[in-house]
């Protein structure tokens, strides 16, 4: 309550003494001013000096006046008493000072000038460290769009998605974020798919992957950043880790609901415990909803006019494989398999499992398996191979599938994909050949690499969209 509004709400006590003062400083004045009346008044000149002291009240008047309208549309004084520069510079650096994340705002002309980052960086667990940091951002205009932490034993990690200029470098964001007391800092460029929050963003992923199962290795990538994702079989001598899980530091092990172990390796960035519990909830969610493959099928028509159903193929189409492989020649197995003939049923199971990358399967109408095209993920690159009964060589159902697997590689960001064959395999090279995609050859021993670079890549026919990471796999065979 201000003082202005208790003196009107209390009633003030008077006193017959603060009248008496009153009354003898009025009769006071009255006689001072009846004194000074007649000595002007008789003077030789008092009429005039009368007026002239009116006039001077008057002008003074007026002038306070008008002084005070002016002062009262007049910039705020400081500190010190003196009011601020309106105008040029010193307005500029006013604004900027009274709010330094305003002008890392982008001009009319659009975001061309800025660019944004994700940045990462290690903070004290103290009071006024994320102010600290904001600060020393502030200063260079980078401006903070979100903001998530971290808390570890001995400090908290910011991950931030920061908006800064165009022409600051990262280095220079790296030595903002030391400046404002930030340590093991890192910064990556991001996009406008990073705007999204984390909590959408998961929610998200984790639709993906109960849709479909070959999405948990891509749903992980794109929680964690970049890494490297291995799906390892289990093994005697390296057991599968327990259920909660295993992290250490750069390398965290989960459980693969299908067997085995997830291993996740992120070596320039170390995981923090918050990031571990989303990648455990994720692979949880997807070992308690099972083996599943989106029902998605194409028909096609071949250049004879016959018709073949391709889809995506899992580990139920094993059997229907193997019977395929039963109707190959030898000769057949060996050029895809690169080793005997009787080997190729056991590569199988790893082929058609979706941790390892993805399979198309062409199917004819009366229901029988022809074809085969694997897209299989080995680290940074890609390789795509195809197994085509005899009878249906030379149709046409080859370059179908291997249009529809380099589609799904571009889909993944890949920038190229290649093909291991033998030299005479002349139906694999016409197959790479008909791409009409930039292809790079190297022959060794036999064993010929065709390589095609997606970059300005034709958009193929129907391709599917769903998108796949970047998961190392480990050698199945010769050929895989």
């Amino acid at each position: 309550m201000s003082d202005t509004t208790s003196a009107k709400n209390v009633r003030r006590r008077h006193h017959w003494r603060r009248d008496a003062v009153e009354l003898a400083a009025l009769f006071t004045a009255v006689a001072v001013a009846d004194c000074a009346a007649n000595l002007i008044a008789h003077g030789p000149e008092g009429p005039v000096l009368l007026a002239s002291s009116a006039a001077a009240l008057l002008a003074t008047a007026g002038f306070h006046i008008w002084f005070s309208r002016r002062r009262g549309h007049s910039p705020p004084l400081d500190e010190a008493g003196d009011a601020g520069d309106t105008s040029g510079a010193g307005a500029a650096e006013a604004a900027d000072a009274a709010d330094p994340l305003a002008s890392a705002a982008p001009g009319p002309d659009g975001a061309g000038d800025f660019a944004l980052w994700r940045m990462r960086t290690t903070v004290r667990d103290e009071p006024g460290t994320l102010a600290a940091l904001c600060r020393a951002l502030a200063h260079h205009r980078v401006d903070i769009l979100t903001l998530q932490t971290h808390p570890l034993a001995a400090g908290t990690v910011d991950e931030l998605l920061v908006r800064a200029p165009a022409a600051l470098l990262p280095a220079e964001l790296t030595r903002a974020a030391a400046a404002g007391g930030g340590g093991d800092t890192w910064v990556e460029r991001a996009d406008a798919h990073d705007l999204v929050d984390a909590p959408t963003r998961v929610l998200a992923l984790a639709t993906r992957t109960a849709l479909d199962a070959a999405e948990l290795p891509l749903a992980l990538r794109q929680l964690l950043g970049r890494c490297t994702i291995r799906s390892l079989p289990e093994r005697r001598t390296d057991p599968a880790p327990p259920a909660e899980g295993v992290l250490e530091e750069t390398v965290m092990r989960l459980r693969d609901p299908s067997g085995g172990t997830i291993t996740v390796e992120r070596p320039y960035l170390p995981f923090t415990p918050a990031e571990f519990a989303r990648a455990h909830a994720l692979v949880g969610l997807d070992a308690r909803l099972g083996p599943r493959v989106p029902h998605r099928q194409d028909v096609l028509t071949l250049p004879e006019g016959n018709e073949i159903t391709v889809r995506r193929a899992g580990p139920e189409d094993i059997d229907a494989a193997r019977e395929m492989h039963a109707r190959c020649t030898p000769a057949t197995l060996a050029m895809r398999y690169h080793g005997p003939a009787g080997d190729a049923d056991r590569y199988l199971d790893h082929l058609l499992s979706p941790r390892h990358g993805r399979t198309l399967a062409a199917y004819t109408a009366s229901g029988r398996l022809v074809a085969l095209g694997h897209l299989l993920w080995d680290g940074d690159e890609t390789e795509v191979a195809l197994l085509v009964e005899d009878a249906w060589q030379r149709r046409g159902v080859g370059a179908r599938l291997l249009a529809r697997l380099v589609a799904l590689a571009g889909d993944t960001g890949c920038e190229s994909v290649y093909a291991v064959t033998r030299a005479a395999n002349t139906g694999m090279v016409a197959a790479m050949r008909g791409l009409e995609l930039p292809l790079d050859y190297q022959i060794e021993e036999g064993t010929l690499v065709i390589s095609a670079r997606l970059a300005n890549r034709p958009t193929p026919p129907a391709p599917e969209t769903a998108p796949v990471p970047a998961v190392r796999r480990e050698p199945s065979g010769p050929g895989h």
